[in-house]
C-alpha cells in the first residue's frame, strides 16, 4: 500500500518516548464498545427486569444525572458505570448489597465484551518496529484490557484514567508518565485520534503530537484547529516516516 506523507505543521524536536491512546487509533473501537454496551445492558435486563427494560436512554440520562452531583466521575468510566447500575439496581428495590454485587457482576460481562478482539497485524507490526528505537507506552481514557487485545507486551506500560486521574485533555496521564519514566515533556512524542484529548492534551502539558485525522477505520476527516499538531497522519503506519 502506497502511503501518503504526512502533513507537517511544527518542526518535530528529538523525542525519546512514543505514546499512544489506543481506542481508534492502534484499531477501529466503534463495533467493538457498541456490542459491549449492548450485551450490558442486555445482561442487565436479563438478570434485573425493569419496566425500563435498561434502554440506553435511561441508561444516558441517570449517569449524566449522576455526573451532575458528582463531577469527578466523569473522568472514570469504570466508577461511572459502575454507580449508574448501583442507582438503577437500588431504584429496582434491591439491598445495598445486591445492588453492589449485581453492578460488579454486569461490569465483568461488559469488559469481556468490551476486550474480545485482538488488534489487527498491522498495528502489531508497527509496534514491534518502533519498539526497536523507542519506549512505547499508552495513555487512554478508555479501559479496554491492553492484555486481552494483544498489546500490552509491546509497552512499557499503559496508564488509563481513573482512580484519581483525569481524562485527557488534563495533564495527569502526561504527567505520571513523564514521572515513571523520568523524562521532560517534550520527551514524549503523543500519537491519537481525538484533537480535544490527544492533541490538546499533549500540547498543553508540552508535549509533541501527532494527529491521526481521520481515526483509524475511518475516512472522514476532522476540522484542524488551535494548537496544532506537530503533524497530522491519515493512516497509522505513516508513523514510520517520522524515524
Amino acid at each position: 500500500m502506497l502511503l501518503q506523507s504526512p502533513q507537517v505543521f511544527l518542526g518535530l524536536r528529538p523525542f525519546k518516548v512514543i505514546s499512544f491512546d489506543l481506542d481508534d487509533t492502534l484499531y477501529n473501537n466503534f463495533p467493538y464498545i457498541t456490542k459491549a454496551e449492548a450485551e450490558f445492558l442486555r445482561f442487565l435486563q436479563q438478570h434485573f427486569p425493569a419496566s425500563h427494560q435498561w434502554h440506553s436512554e435511561h441508561w444516558l440520562a441517570t449517569k449524566k444525572m449522576l455526573i451532575h452531583n458528582q463531577p469527578d466521575l466523569s473522568h472514570d468510566t469504570w466508577k461511572i458505570r459502575e454507580a449508574t447500575a448501583t442507582h438503577l439496581l437500588l431504584a429496582l428495590g434491591l439491598s445495598q448489597k445486591d445492588a453492589q454485587n449485581g453492578a460488579q457482576s454486569s461490569l465483568e460481562h461488559f469488559l469481556y465484551h468490551r476486550s474480545n478482539f485482538t488488534v489487527p497485524d498491522s498495528s502489531i507490526n508497527l509496534l514491534t518496529y518502533l519498539k526497536q528505537k523507542y519506549t512505547l507506552i499508552g495513555i487512554s481514557n478508555g479501559n479496554v484490557d491492553a492484555v486481552r487485545i494483544g498489546i500490552a507486551p509491546y509497552f512499557e506500560f499503559i496508564l488509563h484514567a481513573g482512580n484519581g486521574l483525569k481524562m485527557k485533555p488534563a495533564a495527569d496521564l502526561f504527567q505520571l508518565a513523564c514521572e515513571r519514566l523520568n523524562v521532560e515533556p517534550a520527551d514524549i512524542l503523543h500519537v491519537g485520534d481525538s484533537f480535544s484529548a490527544d492533541v490538546v492534551g499533549a500540547r498543553n502539558f508540552g508535549s509533541q503530537a501527532v494527529w491521526l485525522n481521520p481515526s483509524y477505520g475511518h475516512t472522514q476527516t476532522s476540522p484542524l484547529s488551535a494548537p496544532l499538531p506537530q503533524v497530522c497522519i491519515s493512516n497509522i503506519e505513516q508513523l514510520k516516516c517520522l524515524i
